[in-house]
């Protein structure tokens, strides 16, 4: 069935103004290399040997052409083994972009390709070439259905878009969860868009396979789509200049996900990425190619957990039988506080402000080898005990502090509370800073889990972990063996360096024995050996603990300390 979207009638002018959607995390346009784009085209079939010119291709997301590019040198390969005149190829390929910029960039590059090529005259080259990209929003286009839809979508934060295009962008795709990136909305239209047969094979950010934001998308592809390959790049350079990416290639189909081939690679280099796509498309196994075939996939909203078949198991085998780390009922993972302007909220244990506003502060520099030190700051507590804001005029010193900051009225939030906007992001609860405390920095290379008895309130770049069912130090010692890193190295995203995202949706995959469950005697070692940071005994104890003999090995930078 083909889905027609009609464009919105309701939208101001602006709310298309938000700057360059860019893939990466820099602005501009960051172009896919060559051999990776080749790859991309060949896991989805667009190849020079089928009769490409009874099929089209859309690229939602074109650029300055990487894409079409290449798409149009196989289609014209295509068409002239086939015998199908250059006129007949108007239709074939689809390129959106926002930016009117690149589309008159990639309108040249695609006529002067055909004209080197010896394809036509400039009058008939560009024509094609103008047919071929349009300036739009492909999220918001109406559309026909194609055979292949192919290319890098934007990598943006759905917040960071003009708030009434949000709003639309949430309204026709429902995969838009909580804090989404763009290029999700670009997925679930792309398979919108999928004629019966039909391919989409995108280079990407992988975080939709794992986090919370990616849990609708990955409930639409496996409820009613197939997966047909996946590429892991993490370790790779698939563009052309160097950003922080951590892409993927997934290739998904109209039908039912049958073996799935995985692959990783290193460097993305020419010659491996044409060993990955033999041995992708061939799902036999070859020496230069590291790819394991999955018999099954996930279902419905389940992370996408891509270790080997050994690592699945024995993550399956302990989420049968161990309860969650929040699973009690009392223990809690939370994160610090944000106030939207640190340089005015975080402030000497003297500043010139009321006493009574001040909550002392643990930030992630505070802490070293498991050890909190007392760097006398503060935070600002603009909540009273009642949980309402309090009375500035009854602050001076607070009001006359905070009117030196021009960014504290400039913040979203004070903007959206006229008359509260001195309040941090997040309310401060100074109970919390005489509660004991598990502190976990949001970025590490492994679980660097430090107890903090109870003096300090923990800033937004430590997550935290309470607890009345669980003596804390035993439950430190245990969140700081390998057996608790991996289960977040299994759903975390993995960074550059080998660096791990230690969020909260993370720490609440790790599994625990039941509290109370351990014998004294275990309890008391594991409580020791954690006050003793002795990592190595902690790794030991905990696989007694959790009743494993080992684990399958996995790559980690161990930051423990």
């Amino acid at each position: 069935m083909q889905i027609q979207l009609p464009m919105p009638t309701n939208l101001p002018e602006d709310a298309y103004a938000y700057g360059e959607r860019t893939s990466g995390e820099t602005h501009g346009v960051v172009l896919t290399k060559p051999h990776v784009v080749d790859l991309i085209l060949d896991l989805a079939g667009y190849t020079a040997d089928r009769d490409l010119g009874a099929m089209t291709l859309l690229e939602p997301s074109c650029g300055t052409g990487a894409f079409l590019l290449r798409a149009l040198e196989r289609l014209v390969a295509s068409a002239r083994a086939h015998g199908r005149p250059l006129a007949r190829l108007g239709g074939c390929l689809v390129g959106f972009d926002i930016d009117a910029t690149h589309v008159a960039q990639t309108r040249l590059a695609l006529c002067g390709t055909l004209l080197a090529r010896g394809e036509g005259d400039m009058d008939v080259a560009m024509g094609l070439a103008t047919r071929w990209v349009r300036e739009g929003d492909f999220l918001l286009a109406p559309l026909p259905q194609f055979d292949f839809v192919i290319g890098n979508p934007p990598y943006i934060r759905i917040e960071q878009l003009a708030p009434q295009l949000q709003a639309e962008y949430r309204r026709r795709y429902t995969s838009l969860f909580d804090r989404a990136d763009l290029y999700v909305a670009f997925i679930e239209r792309g398979l919108q868009l999928l004629r019966e047969g039909g391919v989409l094979s995108f280079i990407c950010a992988d975080r939709w396979i794992l986090n919370k934001y990616g849990a609708p998308l990955r409930e639409l592809v496996t409820s009613r789509y197939a997966v047909k390959c996946y590429v892991d790049l993490h370790d790779a350079s698939p563009f052309e200049s160097d950003v922080i990416a951590y892409p993927s290639i997934f290739v998904l189909s109209t039908g039912k996900t049958g073996r799935v081939p995985v692959a990783r690679l290193v460097t993305a280099s020419e010659a491996e990425c044409k060993a990955a796509g033999l041995a992708l498309r061939s799902l036999e196994a070859r020496a230069d190619a590291d790819v394991v075939v999955y018999e099954s996939w996930f279902d419905g909203a389940d992370p996408w957990v891509l270790g080997s078949p050994a690592h699945l198991r024995v993550l399956r085998e302990l989420e049968s039988r161990l309860p969650t780390l929040e699973g009690d009922g009392v223990t809690r993972v939370r994160i610090g506080v944000a106030s939207g302007a640190d340089e005015a909220y975080i402030v000497p244990s003297d500043a010139d402000i009321e006493p009574d506003r001040l909550v002392p502060l643990v930030m992630r520099e505070d802490i070293t080898a498991g050890q909190v030190r007392d760097a006398a700051r503060c935070v600002i507590n603009t909540f009273g005990a009642n949980g309402k804001l309090i009375d500035l005029v009854q602050y001076p010193r607070l009001a006359r502090h905070l009117d030196r900051f021009d960014k504290v009225r400039l913040r979203h939030v004070a903007k959206k509370n006229p008359n509260g906007w001195f309040r941090t992001i997040d309310r401060v609860y100074p109970e919390l800073a005489s509660t004991p405390k598990l502190l976990v920095p949001d970025i590490a290379g492994s679980n660097e889990v430090t107890y903090e008895a109870g003096r300090f309130h923990p800033h937004h770049n430590l997550y935290f972990i309470t607890s009345t069912a669980w003596d804390l130090e035993v439950l430190g010692g245990l969140l700081s063996s390998r057996v608790a890193l991996f289960f977040v190295w299994s759903y975390a995203v993995k960074m550059r360096g080998g660096y791990l995202r230690f969020q909260a949706q993370y720490l609440r995959r790790i599994r625990v024995p039941r509290p109370g469950s351990l014998p004294a005697s275990l309890a008391e070692d594991i409580k020791a050996a954690f006050r003793e940071r002795d990592f190595k005994r902690l790794d030991e104890l905990a696989l007694q603990a959790y009743g494993l003999a080992e684990l399958p090995a996995f790559d980690f930078v161990d930051t423990r300390s």
